[in-house]
């Protein structure tokens, strides 16, 4: 069990969580000030849904790696896959992949079913329905198949655009039933900091993908411009989410609690600061897991700033 747990990389899911949190609560924040209702219970559906896709996408990527062989030459075992050292064989990781595919499938549906089908809001049911397919989809895909689009340099631009973009945008969705297009500033918001994560990844693991035909946008880069493009992904974020209060007028309605989130700057700061100064890519393996909180952190305090002064 232990094996499988350490094969699920609990360390991305806050990650994962963080687009939900954001979209959701942004969404609670404009329905109770319109007088509406906002039901938890899509909230712990979605939750549950992106969890699902998240370990899949773990057992996928170790699967795909496994078998291509990318992962035979990581430098330390810690950093090794449960298919690449033996720990766990190449059909049993297959078989989760499908088992999780399916959990992930039927959760969809579950989520979908509350959010639209007791509305009788049919077309945006299928719509949600072939979007939880193409997240299923994006989350094996990235290393299983014959071309997997993250040997190709494009998991950057799916990362960003399913963690990122659908993930806040479609969970907004799923509460207000609608589409405003401020939405998209904390969708980028995080989808900059989810890319900004997986090319750390990227970045720490550069040397072996170069061993492996895997390439990454860091390998494409090198590590020099993978630098630049890693501070710019941090860079941006909490600017995005400023612009989005003010655009709300919440610095003019006294809410000044909204803002509490820009406290990140600092550990923000510290974080570019101490990556910039790596050498190494080996060495970058603890800023994954920081970047990753500091994603969270920034959808938690940016939820309570909104609903809960």
């Amino acid at each position: 069990m232990n094996d499988w747990i350490q094969a699920a990389r609990l360390r991305t899911l806050p990650l994962s969580m963080s687009g939900i949190i954001l979209g959701s609560f942004i969404a609670r924040w404009r329905i109770v000030e319109s007088g509406g209702t906002w039901d938890w219970k899509i909230f712990a559906m979605a939750i549950l849904v992106t969890l699902l896709y998240q370990v899949l996408s773990n057992y996928a990527n170790d699967y795909g790696d496994g078998i291509k062989g990318t992962d035979k030459t990581r430098i330390t075992e810690a950093e090794q896959r449960a298919v690449a050292s033996g720990r766990i064989t190449a059909s049993q990781m297959k078989n989760a992949v499908i088992i999780f595919s399916i959990l992930s499938l039927i959760a969809t549906f579950a989520l979908l079913y509350l959010a639209f089908f007791r509305e009788n809001l049919m077309q945006e049911f299928y719509t949600f329905v072939a979007l939880g397919i193409a997240c299923i989809l994006a989350a094996i895909g990235y290393t299983v198949g014959k071309k997997p689009y993250g040997y190709l340099g494009l998991g950057d631009i799916f990362v960003f655009i399913f963690f990122g973009l659908v993930s806040v945008c479609g969970s907004y969705f799923l509460f207000t039933k609608s589409f405003d297009w401020d939405i998209l500033l904390p969708a980028t918001a995080v989808g900059m900091l989810s890319a900004a994560v997986l090319n750390l990844n990227n970045m720490r693991d550069i040397e072996n993908d170069r061993l492996s035909g895997k390439k990454t946008l860091a390998l494409r880069l090198g590590f020099k411009y993978a630098m630049i493009y890693e501070i710019i992904l941090l860079q941006l974020p909490l600017i995005l989410m400023l612009v989005f209060m003010m655009k709300n007028d919440l610095h003019t309605q006294g809410n000044y609690y909204a803002f509490i989130f820009f406290i990140l700057m600092i550990p923000m700061m510290g974080v570019r600061r101490k990556i910039m100064l790596i050498k190494e890519p080996k060495e970058l393996d603890p800023f994954l897991k920081q970047v990753g909180i500091i994603t969270l952190a920034m959808a938690v305090l940016v939820a309570i700033g909104l609903n809960y002064f």
